[in-house]
């Protein structure tokens, strides 16, 4: 997987806020990526309220005393700029799918990331997946061409998203993929939980 080093492309109906809100999206993405890589895999899903650093600031001046001078400088430079807050004490779901549908934020929350674990095959593979769940959990973990990968995606109410993909066979910072809509799926369940 290559990484993908250049911004998003504009599109027609992108302005130069939209822009910012992406970029601010990415680079949390990101950091939320790297963090979540550092713990090692096999992880269970994490989720992410994403606020705009500035308007978290007014709401609770304490926190500037837990921010980096460097966060603090590019909070103040960019007004997009975000700050993610890991949410603890999640509601207990048998898959990640259950979990968002149960999942709703204020208006506060500019946005929403989470990252999960999944394990992919070529398609032709998929193909012959067992239809019995059990059966085909065992054949998938079992399969020889299988990859695991952990996803860290991304939305804000304004319509931009993000998406980080980290392959465990090519675990380093430098080789993780990048993309707006890399995981279609994920994102739209992500948006409902903004509605």
């Amino acid at each position: 997987m290559n990484p993908s080093t250049t911004p998003p492309a504009a599109t027609p109906a992108a302005t130069p806020a939209s822009d910012a809100a992406t970029r601010a999206l990415a680079d949390a993405v990101r950091e939320i990526e790297h963090h979540v890589a550092a713990a090692g895999w096999d992880a269970p899903v994490r989720v992410f309220a994403l606020v705009r650093t500035q308007a978290a600031l007014a709401a609770e001046p304490s926190l500037a005393a837990q921010l980096t001078p460097q966060t603090l400088a590019a909070a103040q430079a960019e007004p997009w700029h975000l700050t993610s807050i890991e949410q603890e004490g999640l509601p207990d779901a048998p898959d990640l799918e259950t979990l968002l549908a149960g999942l709703s934020w204020p208006q506060t929350v500019d946005g929403v990331a989470v990252t999960a674990e999944r394990v992919v095959l070529p398609p032709a593979a998929e193909a012959q997946m067992p239809a019995d769940p059990d059966e085909a959990l065992a054949w998938l973990l079992a399969h020889p061409d299988r990859e695991d990968v952990r996803l860290a995606v991304g939305v804000l109410r304004e319509g931009p998203t993000w998406c980080a993909v980290r392959q465990r066979a090519h675990d380093s910072d430098d080789q993780v993929g990048q993309g707006a809509d890399v995981v279609p799926g994920l994102l739209e369940a992500l948006r409902a939980t903004l509605a």
